[in-house]
Order: structure tokens, then C-alpha cells, then sequence
């Protein structure tokens, strides 16, 4: 089963994309800060990251970065966010994310966020 990593300050978020995500048959995590986050991430393996950008502390981006440093072997992250302009969302591509979605996320935009892994 694949296991995926939720990391967003925002307690319903986390349960939205909790519920999508174990509904296509995911295993999750849910984690309320980028520190948090990091810290999960070097105790147990995740296939997937889904992060939110605007976090107070550390932001999503710099979460990103942190994370593709740490990786060991294949990671997708996906960044969800409520403001995307088409340059924020190239912005976002190019700083390490495989994938922008928009909140609020919908479930087939989830799904497909994740699709084949």
C-alpha cells in the first residue's frame, strides 16, 4: 500500500486529503507543521509528499528543499496551495514539486495527483 505524507497547518485540509487519499487506497500521515514534517520524514518511508504552501514558520517550498535532499529513492511531492497564478505555478514546478494542485482540492484532482504510483 503506498504511504503518503500530509502536511498542512489547516486541521480540515489535512482530514480532506486524508479521507481522499485512504479512499484510493492510501496509507497516511498527517503532519501540522514543516518541521514536523521533516522530522516524520527521516523516522519512516513515504512514497508521496502532499504539501501545503502557505504554512506560518517553514514554507512549503523550503519544506520541498529539504525533503529532495533527504529523499532516498523515488519521491513525488505535490504542492496544494489556495492562490496559484499560472507563474507561482511554474515557480512551484521548478523548485521541486511534481505536481501543483489548487485548493479547495477536489477528489479526482487528488486522484490523479497520485495516480499510478
Amino acid at each position: 500500500m503506498p504511504h503518503v505524507l500530509i502536511v498542512d497547518d489547516d486541521l480540515v485540509n489535512r482530514k480532506l486529503a486524508r479521507a481522499i487519499l485512504e479512499r484510493a487506497g492510501w496509507s497516511t500521515v498527517e503532519c501540522e507543521s514543516g518541521t514536523s514534517a521533516l522530522e516524520c520524514f527521516q523516522q519512516q518511508p513515504f512514497d508521496a509528499v502532499l504539501l501545503d504552501i502557505g504554512m506560518p514558520g517553514m514554507d512549503g517550498r523550503a519544506v520541498c528543499r529539504a525533503l529532495r535532499q533527504q529523499q532516498r529513492g523515488s519521491l513525488r511531492i505535490v504542492a496544494y496551495t489556495a492562490s496559484v497564478l499560472p507563474e507561482e505555478m511554474e515557480g512551484l514546478l521548478e523548485s521541486g514539486f511534481d505536481e501543483v494542485l489548487q485548493k479547495p482540492v477536489s477528489i479526482g484532482a487528488v486522484e490523479a495527483a497520485f495516480k499510478g504510483m
